[in-house]
């Protein structure tokens, strides 16, 4: 089974995450942020994985700290739980509608961290959570996880339709590119050899 636990603790978060990549969909999130805990069950659903995040985050200053520290266990924990990335796909990639949005999300398990995260926002806030974290927490989870991950919005207008449609891209995404291929189940998928 694929799955890998990250405890983390700083001055500004106490984070302990556990994630199966070969899951059932089961899902237990407290990030101390409402809107985060939303997306965060969204991608569990959509991915497939099994995912639990429990966050004490110094939310009284903002969500800041809580955000790009949960994108950076979870970013390690995927890492840790693709392992030697032998018979995945490697890439995934989905044009995910959304109600009036439309979002293009594309990932290479490239063991290289590069984002692309194409997005504009026409408000700051969704309630009281800031919308440029989204960004943050990609570059967080991209760079732990070593992968090469984008983001286009085609179409939007609704933020919250917009940021959902970021977080459930990225999870069918992820889901196609550690997939296993059965004729190639003990081959790394590069020609290189090597990841």
């Amino acid at each position: 089974m694929r799955k890998s636990e990250i405890v983390r603790k700083t001055n500004e978060t106490d984070i302990r995450l556990e994630l199966s990549i070969d899951g059932n969909e089961k899902y237990s999130i407290d990030t101390g942020c409402g809107f985060l805990d939303h997306m965060l069950e969204l991608f569990a659903k959509h991915s497939g994985f099994d995912l639990t995040v429990v966050c004490n985050g110094d939310t009284k200053v903002d969500y800041h700290h809580t955000v790009e520290d949960i994108g950076i266990c979870l970013g390690k924990a995927f890492s840790e739980a693709v392992g030697d990335m032998k018979g995945i796909y490697r890439y995934g990639d989905i044009i995910l509608p959304m109600d009036e949005t439309l979002i293009l999300c594309a990932v290479d398990i490239s063991n290289r961290f590069y984002l692309n995260f194409d997005v504009d926002f026409d408000v700051n806030k969704v309630g009281d959570f800031d919308v440029e974290l989204v960004e943050e927490f990609m570059i967080a989870f991209a760079r732990n996880a070593s992968i090469t991950l984008h983001f286009k919005k085609l179409y939007g207008k609704n933020i919250h339709h917009i940021i959902e449609g970021i977080f459930k891209a990225l999870a069918r995404t992820l889901s196609k590119a550690v997939a296993i291929d059965a004729k190639n189940a003990d081959i790394v998928p590069s020609s290189k050899g090597i990841l």
